[in-house]
C-alpha cells in the first residue's frame, strides 16, 4: 500500500510517492522504496501503487508501449490498458499506475481504464492520486490549489499532499520522492 499523487499546475506537472513497503497489514519492511521513477529517456515519470513485482511488470510493458508509439503517452497508455484486459498474465496484476510527462497526467488501471483528471480551474490545474492514502493526498492537493497558494510550486504541492496523507494513512510514510517536468 502506498500513496501516489500527480498535479498539473501553472503549466508544469509533478508526481510524488511515499517509500513505505508493508508486508500484510502489520509490518513495515522498508521505508525508502522508490515508487516514483523516470522512464523513456527521462521524458515520462510513473508512480505505482500495489504489488511491487506487479508494478515492475507494468513498467516494463508500459516502456515497450512508449517505444512502440514514439513516446505518445496517451496512445501507449491505451495500448497498455487494452493488453492488461486481454493478456491472461497481465490480468492477474494488482497495481495502478499514474504516468506523467511535461503536458499530461494519466491514471492507468487493470480494468482497462485510462483516466485524465478533471480540470479544476481556468488555469488548467489537475489532480489525481491512487493508493491507500490517495483520497487524502488528492483532497490535500485540491485544497492547496483552491486556496490560491501562488507561492507553492507544483513540486511542493505534490510533496505536501503525500506528506499530509502520510499523517493520516498508516500505509503511507513521510519519505516522499518527487519528479517533475
Amino acid at each position: 500500500m502506498t500513496t501516489i499523487c500527480a498535479v498539473k499546475h501553472n503549466g508544469k506537472t509533478a508526481i510524488a510517492g511515499d517509500g513505505q513497503v508493508t508486508m500484510g497489514e502489520k509490518f513495515v519492511t522498508k521505508d525508502s522504496a522508490k515508487k516514483v521513477r523516470r522512464i523513456y529517456g527521462n521524458k515520462v515519470a510513473i508512480g505505482f501503487a500495489g504489488g511491487v513485482a506487479d508494478a515492475f511488470t507494468l513498467q516494463e510493458w508500459f516502456e515497450q508501449k512508449l517505444e512502440k508509439y514514439s513516446g505518445d503517452l496517451q496512445h501507449a497508455a491505451v495500448a497498455l490498458a487494452q493488453d492488461w484486459r486481454k493478456d491472461p498474465t497481465l490480468q492477474k496484476l494488482e497495481a495502478m499506475l499514474i504516468a506523467v510527462n511535461a503536458t499530461d497526467i494519466l491514471l492507468i488501471s487493470g480494468n482497462g481504464e485510462v483516466i485524465t483528471p478533471d480540470t479544476l480551474s481556468e488555469s488548467g490545474d489537475q489532480v489525481i492520486a491512487v493508493g491507500s492514502g490517495g483520497n487524502f493526498a488528492q483532497a490535500a492537493a485540491t485544497a492547496l490549489l483552491s486556496a490560491g497558494k501562488a507561492d507553492l510550486t507544483v513540486e511542493k504541492i505534490v510533496e505536501t499532499s503525500v506528506d499530509i496523507a502520510g499523517g493520516i494513512d498508516v500505509y503511507t510514510n513521510h519519505n516522499v520522492i518527487v519528479e517533475s517536468f
